[in-house]
């Protein structure tokens, strides 16, 4: 028996014969079920769409849940088998991911391409191949530059779609020297087709009078291009170093990295 009127030393042997007669029992981690979230954000998270756009697919019927047809607002977690088509989407591991890709001439932005050319994702490291990716905008075949590639279809959305705003910066050398006459007309813009072409800000140096800086604020389909041509203008080479406040630097050719927080905050200031 221990005496405790003998003072500290005592009930400190008590303490550990406690403890070897009683060990304390293990901690069992317990994993946290990942938290219920609306389905068209879960959709977007996957990489299949924007919110936008799954909305509209759940509304149509195209979507899931357990077996059932989903509504509008439905809560789902990863537990869930939600399905589009009859394919099952599954949760992207770790978050999403935007990659950074300096983009050299003679690859398309495709996920595939029927001539079996080379495409930005053969420059995708790796471990990034078997994520849902897809390119923030395009750039053609024959332009250069900074390009966007993401699994979140609502980031993608919010990037170039001209409501938000972010403005994208071009570098470009057309064929003979410009007349910056014709500035006001190509800020005022042209239809081509459907398609009605402007450019934001059009910047030219008489020192180099084959040079522009054009910045857009949206994303038609070969938009430079198209509208110079309408004014007698040919693009020699198209290079984009910038989308909002993100500036590409010191990326060769080909080269492909994930953005950190801070240049993902970037990108949305102008």
């Amino acid at each position: 028996m221990f005496n405790f009127s003998s003072g500290a030393n005592e009930r400190g042997n008590l303490v550990i014969f406690l403890a070897r007669r009683h060990p304390p029992l293990p901690i069992r981690k317990v994993m946290p079920e990942s938290e219920p979230m609306r389905l068209q954000k879960f959709l977007s998270q996957a990489g299949v769409c924007s919110r936008r756009a799954a909305e509209e697919m759940i509304v149509n019927g195209m979507v899931t849940v357990n077996g059932e047809t989903a509504t509008l607002g439905q809560s789902v977690s990863e537990q869930d088998d939600v399905r589009v088509n009859g394919d099952r989407i599954k949760p992207t591991p770790g978050g999403r991911v935007v990659l950074l890709l300096n983009k050299p001439s003679g690859f398309l932005c495709s996920n595939s391409d029927p001539h079996h050319g080379r495409t930005v994702f053969d420059l995708v490291p790796p471990e990034y191949a078997e994520r849902k990716l897809f390119c923030v905008g395009r750039l053609d075949k024959d332009s250069e530059g900074m390009l966007l590639i993401t699994d979140d279809g609502d980031l993608g959305n919010k990037i170039m779609h001209p409501s938000g705003g972010i403005v994208k910066r071009y570098l470009v050398t057309v064929n003979r020297p410009f007349d910056p006459v014709l500035i006001p007309r190509l800020l005022k813009g042209a239809k081509d087709g459907d398609d009605f072409l402007k450019f934001k800000k059009v910047t030219w140096d008489r020192t180099s009078p084959t040079h522009l800086e054009i910045h857009l604020d949206q994303g038609r389909k070969r938009e430079i291009r198209r509208l110079l041509e309408i004014f007698g203008f040919f693009v020699k080479t198209l290079y984009r170093f910038q989308i909002g406040g993100l500036i590409m630097r010191k990326m060769p050719p080909g080269d492909c990295r994930k953005l950190s927080q801070k240049e993902l905050g970037l990108l949305f200031k102008n």
